[in-house]
């Protein structure tokens, strides 16, 4: 923590001193507040950029580019420019490079950090249900079997034509304390809902396609034989799961015209080719076929949502296709996310904002957070459900199950979706970096101070 209050102090010191440098570089006095404007958004974004990932750091390494070409043009008459300018990046350069490792948010901090939870013991009847041909094979492609087997697990192969639940069942009745899946997402639910159902801890082995929920979880989905040492000493953690009227899921709901999408065979592959094909013919020239009806943040009723997503809690969204990660699975929450296409030719703005991950742009965005949630219709609800392809008849009554799942997660893995290692905000990133000068203790899982999923655009 001393190391980490350090750097803190020498991000916030030479950030002080390349405002100093400013000062004394400029000499007309208008450039001079010109001048400090940059330093601040250059510094300020800097930290911002170097602890977050994805779109944040584009957007970051954008805005510290403009800072410095400023810092450049008003000092271009300065009278002893080379020398102070160099002093003035380097000085930056050291403020930014400071905060990084204050803030300890980097994939090497993530990994050093304890995973979430509680240290527990090796379960005393583990067992392990198989979906051999989930993931094109991937069990038998890293002889996951024979590693469950010699770690005296007891394995059961999910054989076709068998069903997942009932084996579950018996795993249960036969006296599994620990029961893990290895398959998809949508396995996971069917198992989880069980183990949640007789109070016993799941694990998750990353053996599907996706693996969606084995990345919030914060395990290392390259890693499936590692995801055994679950059964042993490992950590246990209570997560989140979510339901839509009698069933389970762990990951999200997409409903309406993406749903069809993602239910298609090229979407796989062609995630953004496929809806920008897709979508046009689906909405025609009228809009949705079949419209949904739901309430919004605000209670008021909404009739014209084209795409839904229902999420057991928040996904941090730049695009629909891929998703991105969860920052957590114990907020006790929906993340709903609607899209708005009023008629076909809004479909390219749309696809546009999510080819270039800019989905919060999007002006039909709107994305809320709620412990339950209704979607009727006049019709049946094409629906993916964690990646299931269905069609359910409305009304559709969403509810977060909080907590309801003990999870064991092996030691050895992160412990914390991708999602974690960004800061919600700039303003964030500049306090927790103050609490940490100050000689308060921050983890990766501080986010106390980040603010609960707004409501956009409703």
């Amino acid at each position: 923590m001393e190391r980490r209050r350090v750097f803190a102090f020498i991000a916030f010191a030479t950030l002080v001193a390349s405002a100093v440098v400013a000062v004394v570089l400029i000499d007309a006095v208008t450039a001079v507040a010109v001048a400090l404007g940059a330093v601040l958004m250059t510094g300020v974004s800097g930290w911002y950029l170097v602890t977050t990932t994805g779109i944040g750091r584009a957007i970051g390494g954008v805005v510290v580019a403009g800072g410095f070409v400023v810092l450049l043009s008003v000092s271009s008459s300065a009278s002893s420019q080379l020398a102070f300018v160099a002093l003035l990046f380097v000085s930056l350069a050291v403020s930014i490079g400071g905060a990084r490792y204050a803030l300890g948010r980097d994939r090497k901090s993530l990994r050093a950090a304890p995973p979430p939870g509680v240290p527990v013991g090796p379960a005393a009847r583990p067992a392990l249900i198989v979906n051999p041909r989930s993931g094109d094979g991937v069990a038998d492609a890293v002889g996951l079997i024979d590693a469950a087997k010699a770690r005296g697990i007891e394995v059961v192969m999910l054989d076709e034509g068998l069903d997942l639940a009932e084996l579950a069942a018996r795993a249960i009745a036969a006296g599994a304390d620990a029961i893990g899946m290895a398959g998809g997402d949508g396995s996971q639910a069917v198992v989880a809902s069980l183990a949640m159902k007789h109070r016993i801890a799941h694990v998750c082995i990353p053996a599907g396609t996706r693996n969606h929920f084995a990345l919030d979880l914060g395990l290392d989905r390259d890693d499936v034989i590692g995801a055994l040492d679950a059964f042993g000493d490992a950590h246990e953690r209570r997560v989140d799961l979510a339901q839509i009227g009698d069933r389970v899921f762990v990951n999200n709901v997409s409903l309406g015209a993406y749903a069809t999408v993602v239910q298609s065979s090229e979407y796989r592959e062609a995630k953004v080719r496929t809806a920008a094909s897709m979508l046009p013919e689906l909405f025609g020239h009228d809009g949705p076929t079949c419209p949904m009806t739901f309430g919004g943040p605000d209670g008021e009723l909404h009739h014209d949502a084209a795409l839904l997503l229902v999420a057991n809690n928040a996904y941090t969204l730049t695009r629909l296709s891929g998703l991105g990660t969860r920052e957590k699975l114990d907020g006790g929450e929906l993340g709903v996310a609607a899209v708005e296409i009023d008629s076909a030719l809004e479909v390219a703005g749309f696809v546009a904002a999510e080819a270039a991950g800019l989905l919060g742009n999007y002006r039909g965005f709107h994305e809320w957070t709620t412990a339950e949630f209704r979607v009727d219709a006049d019709g049946p609800i094409e629906a993916g459900v964690d990646g299931e392809a269905l069609t359910l008849d409305p009304p559709l009554e969403f509810r977060s199950l909080p907590g309801a799942l003990r999870v064991r997660i092996p030691s050895h893995a992160p412990g914390w979706s991708p999602a974690a290692l960004s800061p919600p905000s700039v303003w964030w990133t500049v306090r927790t970096l103050a609490h940490v000068l100050a000689g308060h203790r921050t983890t990766v899982a501080d986010h106390e101070s980040a603010p609960s999923m707004p409501a956009r655009g409703s």
